[in-house]
């Protein structure tokens, strides 16, 4: 039994990553520690209001996923296929070995296979019901990347989808959290996928407002907090975390990244789209955090923040970290800018990076950025190159459409 006052919490001890900055978390760390933009012209976009995207570069299902098909696949799948391995290897584990009826799955997405949904969408429109695939429903379905990554890791446990948007990812880890504190699983392969770079998702948000219109380079037009913002750049990609309770790991003595201390969960109920201005159902998830990791505001050394570059979501954010810290802010930094946004996936990505900038003592930059708004409050977010610190306690935050806000803390 381990005493309140001396519980390790829970271990993350395996990361994987799929992202625009490159397939694996080496690759990853590296583009993001570079400060610069992923985003490059689409040709899949072509003729669209905006036409480029940050997509993952040279992911090739044949080699990099398991398994004898995995063209029967969305793409949103093969990602999390890909990131779990990654993170299953990291972690040192077998799954030919362990117990799987011990194991737990918790994948979030925003939208599932979106790009199968509308390629088979256009054969029923042009050729008619039998060119439909037979796979297009376990292609499609959201629960489908959390179902096949079961099958492929032979995990018996709680096998679950999470959808809250663009905190799907977030939530996915918060609730593997849980599932562990309860003794539902002894591990779990947690994390968010996403593939939402098509023709329909990129014309919707683009109908929106959503998406940035910037006439230089792509790389230059994801600008989290930057004055002359102007959206988000669409992205695709995956990150997965295996989640342990802190004494099995030292028991098995293996490495740990980091440790989820805490996590908060809230909602808006503001708006479908828009957060709420003053930012009050982020601080509400963030106390919970806090609360959680049994911490104060002025234990808290870094943030990484959710930070679109949309002009509604970084004004409520900045807002709340003002409110939250005052006139000594923790350092901050807003991933999206080199790898744009991956929707469901960017709050598991994000968490990643965050267990891993404690880890190293490392804050990556901010790509992009020239200038805060005259009226931002105090916000030290980190640009140019990355800065050296040592972190007793960062937290990860993730909102979404729907009002939907988690706030992860690590701790060493």
């Amino acid at each position: 039994m381990i005493r309140r006052g001396h519980d390790p919490g829970i271990a993350v001890t395996g990361i994987g990553l799929v992202t625009p900055a490159g397939v694996g978390t080496a690759r990853t760390w590296a583009g993001v520690c570079a400060g610069r933009g992923t985003a490059a012209e689409d040709p899949a976009l072509a003729g669209l209001p905006v036409s480029f995207s940050c997509r993952v570069p040279g992911f090739d299902p044949r080699t990099q996923v398991p398994g004898r098909r995995p063209w029967r696949h969305d793409r949103f799948t093969q990602f999390a296929l890909a990131a779990a391995r990654e993170a299953v290897a990291d972690a040192g584990l077998d799954p030919a070995s362990w117990d799987g009826a011990r194991v737990a799955v918790v994948l979030g997405s925003a939208a599932g296979g979106v790009d199968t949904y509308e390629s088979q969408l256009r054969k029923l429109l042009g050729a008619g019901s039998r060119a439909v695939s037979p796979l297009t429903l376990p292609a499609f379905l959201p629960n489908m990347a959390a179902g096949q990554l079961a099958i492929a890791l032979r995990a018996q446990g709680p096998a679950l989808h999470t959808a809250a948007a663009c905190a799907s990812g977030a939530s996915a880890v918060a609730t593997a959290a849980l599932l562990l504190r309860a003794d539902d699983c002894d591990l779990a392969v947690a994390g968010g996928t996403d593939a939402m770079v098509t023709p329909l998702c990129a014309a919707a948000f683009a109908r929106m407002g959503a998406l940035s219109r910037h006439p230089g380079p792509p790389a230059a037009a994801s600008r989290p907090f930057d004055a002359a913002r102007d959206g988000f750049v669409l992205a695709e990609g995956a990150g997965v975390l295996v989640l342990e309770r802190g004494a099995d790991a030292a028991a098995r003595r293996a490495p740990v990244h980091a440790r989820l201390a805490g996590y908060g969960s809230s909602a808006d109920a503001h708006h479908a789209v828009a957060p709420d201005p003053d930012g009050q159902g982020l601080r509400r998830a963030t106390e919970q955090a806090l609360r959680a990791a049994g911490a104060g505001p002025a234990e808290v050394d870094h943030v990484n923040a959710h930070g679109t570059g949309t002009a509604l979501n970084d004004r409520a954010e900045a807002a709340a970290l003002a409110r939250m810290f005052g006139a000594a802010p923790p350092s901050v930094t807003a991933a999206k800018g080199v790898l744009g946004h991956t929707m469901g996936a960017a709050g598991a990505i994000e968490a990643a990076l965050t267990a891993l900038t404690v880890e190293h003592r490392l804050v990556p930059p901010t790509a992009n950025f020239r200038g805060a708004e005259p009226d931002a409050g105090p916000v030290d977010l980190v640009t140019g190159r990355p800065r050296p610190q040592t972190v007793r306690l960062a937290l990860s935050n993730s909102l979404g459409f729907g009002g939907h806000n988690t706030v992860l803390a690590f701790r060493p």
